[in-house]
């Protein structure tokens, strides 16, 4: 293999393979960035199993081929050379990186050891429009759990039903679901890990295609294509836990308050919120002997109502929604959930008990 690329388009595809690379033990094949040549197009893949990455660029070619390196070390060395041109080039077992004066010799493994990406076919695409999807998963990710035992719960939920699909995201102290209408009558769950969603945002901007098999979720735009392993586990029955009726439905300022509570948060992500009939008052709830309060002027209609909540999943749900208004939905009692809505989505929280 021989070749010329240019040196900024190769450490930006490099740059983005870092995250794809085992870390633990770099002795593994999964350490090294794989690199393939033909009809003068370079393919770079990056994969530590759980997710993949490839690239596709058009370069000059001299001698088609194969080679690996390890990722991080092939990168550190292109940051460091000048603006132009860069030379790949398989030699003795070794890649060979060069500009001008400047080499670098980096030991090959096995090239057919390296790990072959999913296979998927056109047939299995998902007609979900790309600003959906991606606007849907920043929306919930916040909400995904990290680290639980139950796996399903370290992912989102994609849930295609007749004429609809959800997206679906629990820690178990709160649940976010954003509702889309669709034409298809297809029904499938796909539960895409938070690791997985990261690294989609990262990537993808713009259109995507989305396509699945059955271990895998591929996303395809432009010179990337992203290979993220589905979670193989039943998710929660979620529709069971949204609750069917509110005492009290409000129309809230965001801006206003998004402010009062990071007030207030500023000590403690607890906080009291206290309805009354023209104002609603914020307080913290700290272990220490500090307190923080402000509180908004507003006709609410509604009674001495005293909530607890975890001030974080407020401000996740507020920092993604663009409305300057939001719905929040009380029960009589303090101690059920509540339910904060824009458009199509909602997140339903857990209070605290007071």
């Amino acid at each position: 293999m021989k070749l010329t690329i240019e040196k900024t388009q190769l450490e930006n595809i490099l740059s983005n393979c870092q995250n794809f690379l085992e870390k633990r033990d770099i002795s593994q094949i999964t350490a090294h960035v794989f690199f393939q040549c033909r009809e003068n197009t370079l393919i770079i893949r990056a994969t530590d199993y759980e997710i993949a990455i490839q690239s596709e660029i058009e370069v000059q070619s001299e001698e088609e081929g194969k080679a690996t390196a390890n990722g991080k070390d092939i990168l550190n060395f292109i940051k460091t050379l000048k603006e132009g041109n860069i030379t790949l080039e398989v030699e003795n077992n070794t890649l060979l990186i060069k500009q001008n004066r400047s080499k670098l010799n980096l030991p090959m493994y096995n090239v057919d050891e390296f790990p072959d990406i999913p296979e998927y076919t056109p047939d299995h695409k998902l007609n979900i429009e790309s600003n959906k999807f991606l606007n849907s998963i920043k929306k919930i990710n916040s909400a995904i759990d990290t680290n639980n035992p139950k796996f399903e719960l370290n992912g989102a939920l994609l849930d295609i039903k007749e004429y609809s699909f959800n997206f679906v995201a629990t820690d178990t102290r709160r649940l976010a679901i954003i509702k889309h209408e669709s034409q298809g009558i297809n029904t499938l769950s796909l539960i895409i890990s938070k690791r997985s969603i990261n690294e989609i945002l990262k990537l993808f901007v713009d259109e995507i295609e989305i396509f699945y098999n059955q271990t895998h979720i591929i996303i395809k735009s432009g010179q990337y294509t992203f290979f993220g392993k589905i979670i193989s586990s039943k998710y929660p029955n979620y529709e069971s836990i949204i609750p069917k009726e509110f005492k009290y439905t409000l129309q809230l300022p965001k801006d206003k308050f998004i402010e009062s509570v990071k007030i207030v948060s500023s000590l403690s992500n607890k906080i009291k919120i206290n309805f009354q009939p023209n104002e609603i008052l914020f307080e913290s709830l700290s272990d220490k002997n500090h307190k923080a309060s402000t509180q908004i002027e507003l006709d609410i209609k509604i009674q001495d109502f005293v909530l607890g909540v975890d001030s974080k999943y407020l401000l996740d749900f507020l920092s993604q929604i663009d409305s300057d208004e939001f719905t929040l939905q009380l029960d009589e009692q303090n101690n059920k959930p509540i339910m904060l809505s824009d458009h199509n989505f909602i997140t339903i929280i857990m209070p605290i008990i007071l």
